[in-house]
């Protein structure tokens, strides 16, 4: 039988196992429905872990069937458009700047004169924190912007969101003035 410091120990190198492996790096996508009463699962869900009283070698008990969702779109359906420009933020910020704004409020317009094509809204980052923490803020980014969107009158369900963190940067260097164009919300669209 174990000790009580070899069972705390096992526990801490489990853990720890299990923070090292953590999830796979996938950007996290969301689809802004309307018609969709529960939100869309984040791309990177990992699966339930089977009840302590489930079988442990697939008997006769079944996993319960998960509900019919509406697929969403993929980034590769969508190219970007010269009449939507993107939008920066400051340093670990998601809100909106007032010069931003001004932004927006063209792209809401070319998309109310274009009805017939859905938004793919990208949230990219700088380089500096930890992977999770800026696909986690480029995803904030990318939901203050659709959220803008939305108040000036654009339709959530012709929204999806994207989160790419730092992983898609449009400057290299390691100056401030890169980093600042690498933190952005970018637009890409497809007809309906």
């Amino acid at each position: 039988m174990l000790t009580r410091a070899a069972h705390v120990t096992m526990m801490s190198l489990l853990l720890a196992g299990l923070m090292i492996t953590g999830c796979a790096r996938r950007p996290a996508t969301t689809a802004a429905t309307a018609a969709t009463p529960a939100p869309a699962p984040r791309a990177a869900t990992p699966a339930p872990a089977p009840s302590p009283s489930a079988p442990a070698s697939g008997g006769a008990a079944a996993a319960p069937a998960a509900p019919a969702q509406t697929p969403r779109p993929s980034p590769r359906e969508f190219m970007a458009v010269a009449a939507l420009k993107e939008v920066y933020f400051d340093f670990d910020k998601y809100d909106i700047r007032p010069e931003d704004a001004k932004t927006l409020d063209a792209n809401a317009a070319w998309l109310k004169s274009n009805a017939d094509n859905l938004v793919l809204i990208e949230g990219h980052c700088d380089e500096r924190g930890t992977n999770e923490y800026n696909l986690a803020l480029g995803e904030r980014r990318a939901k203050a912007t659709m959220n803008y969107l939305v108040s000036q009158g654009i339709q959530a369900n012709r929204i999806t969101i994207i989160s790419y963190g730092e992983e898609r940067p449009v400057c290299n260097e390691k100056t401030e003035a890169c980093w600042a164009k690498n933190r952005r919300a970018n637009f890409l669209v497809k007809p309906r």
